[in-house]
């Protein structure tokens, strides 16, 4: 389908927004979140509902991957769900973590939650700015340590690429997975907007829900790896974040109503 055929076809469902369904639990601060401003300013009924959630993996299942944690001199974390399934599991298996393991983080908040398990030193903690390539050179700089990687069954490649690339001494750990939700309380799905987040909650979408019909429902994704999901799944992709314009979901989606809703 060409370009212009497909922006025929979004102009055509131009249609006015009342409803959203974000599939994902509600902020911290709901008042606060963009979101709420989003309903507020627009009269939008904004509600929020996981689509997906983390499992961890069994005692038993870990086993079968033969992996042995004290074997490793550093650990990567690059979630608070990383961090917590980590140190459940040394608990389950009742193993100790020595003292002088390192750590790698992908960010502050991150390294800020592993306080919880551990008494942080500089010595022992390295932190990335934000993203998974922040770490890079940091890796680099310590490429003789054996990484233990503690991840989901669902993950991205750029940490396990580059340290293949790179010859460092690795490891993967699937220690949780992501999975479908129940939605079956869900009576319907009958909203303007439904705003996706990863290809996992396109499936989940599918699991529950196997006849759905897009018709006049909008679908908003967050990320190249989710509109591809919306397209492979058969969708019509109506909103796309991040774009230049809207570098956020709540963004994307503003500009989309105030086109959808006539708003000057």
């Amino acid at each position: 389908m060409s370009e212009m055929q497909t922006n025929t076809i979004r102009d055509s469902r131009l249609k006015k927004v009342t409803s959203l369904l974000v599939s994902q639990p509600p902020p911290a601060d709901l008042q606060k979140s963009p979101y709420n401003i989003l309903a507020q300013k627009y009269k939008v009924k904004v509600d929020f509902r996981p689509f997906i959630h983390v499992e961890p993996v069994s005692v038993k299942e870990f086993r079968k991957q033969k992996i042995n944690i004290l074997d490793y001199t550093a650990v990567i974390f690059t979630s608070r769900n990383a961090v917590t399934h980590f140190f459940t599991m040394c608990k389950d298996l009742k193993i100790e973590v020595p003292p002088e393991m390192k750590y790698f983080c992908v960010s502050d908040q991150t390294a800020y939650y592993l306080q919880k398990y551990i008494t942080v030193r500089k010595r022992k903690v390295f932190v990335g700015e934000k993203t998974a390539s922040d770490l890079f050179d940091v890796f680099k700089k310590h490429k003789n340590e054996k990484y233990l990687y503690p991840c989901s069954n669902i993950r991205k490649d750029d940490i396990p690429a580059f340290l293949k690339q790179s010859k460092i001494e690795h490891q993967e750990a699937v220690m949780y997975k992501t999975v479908s939700s129940d939605l079956s309380d869900l009576s319907d799905v009958n909203y303007d907007i439904i705003a996706f987040f990863s290809p996992s909650g396109i499936q989940s979408l599918f699991e529950n829900f196997p006849d759905f019909k897009q018709n006049d429902t909008r679908i908003a994704a967050f990320g190249p790896t989710t509109a591809q999901a919306v397209r492979d799944a058969g969708l019509i992709l109506d909103i796309e974040a991040p774009m230049p314009n809207a570098p956020s979901m709540t963004g994307a989606i503003e500009e989309y109503i105030k086109l959808a809703n006539k708003i000057k």
